[in-house]
């Protein structure tokens, strides 16, 4: 790959910002896990309507951004999936839940952020967001498999299948 120049255009940094998490990113330590945290504040979002349907709708518009935008952000910094960018990690802990949420929902109970956040489940959010770390550093399987995809797919790809991967695994768990 080419390195190209610092993005100039107000478009390029602009896509970079996004594919940074706002500049989650930039942050020396850890930024992966920086932006699972940003990843729980995007699944608060998709939560907020209480539709299983936005929040599936979300979780759709997250992936297809953040495969383009990770691919924009590798292309301008020059650099095979640079650990700066951190869309992908934010766009794939909705995944977390979204197996248990899908559930609820289709038994007739839509949960609501509160209920995922507050103080009684808070420990499913913390257990989500573990499980995502883990199986997004350790990459069993098919999740390491498909890191190996080029540009944004392949930077995507794996976060999709480490949080589903968790979220099958809370689901199980809960029932």
């Amino acid at each position: 790959m080419t390195p190209t120049p610092t993005p100039h255009s107000p478009l390029q940094r602009v896509q970079l910002l996004l594919a940074e998490g706002m500049g989650v990113g930039r942050v020396p330590k850890a930024p992966g896990t920086w932006g699972s945290v940003l990843g729980l504040l995007w699944t608060a979002a998709l939560l907020w309507p209480q539709s299983p349907w936005l929040f599936l709708l979300g979780c759709g518009l997250g992936i297809v951004l953040s495969v383009w935008l990770c691919g924009v952000g590798e292309r301008l910094l020059g650099k095979e999936d640079p650990g700066s960018v951190v869309l992908d990690e934010i766009t794939a802990v909705p995944l977390c839940f979204a197996p248990w949420h899908l559930f609820q929902s289709w038994h007739g109970h839509v949960p609501g952020v509160q209920e995922w956040f507050g103080v009684w489940n808070g420990g499913f959010a913390v257990s989500g967001f573990l499980l995502f770390r883990l199986f997004d550093i350790w990459k069993p399987g098919p999740i390491g498999w498909v890191q190996r995809w080029h540009g944004g797919m392949g930077i995507t790809a794996d976060d999709v299948l480490a949080g589903l991967a968790a979220g099958i695994l809370l689901l199980c768990a809960q029932h």
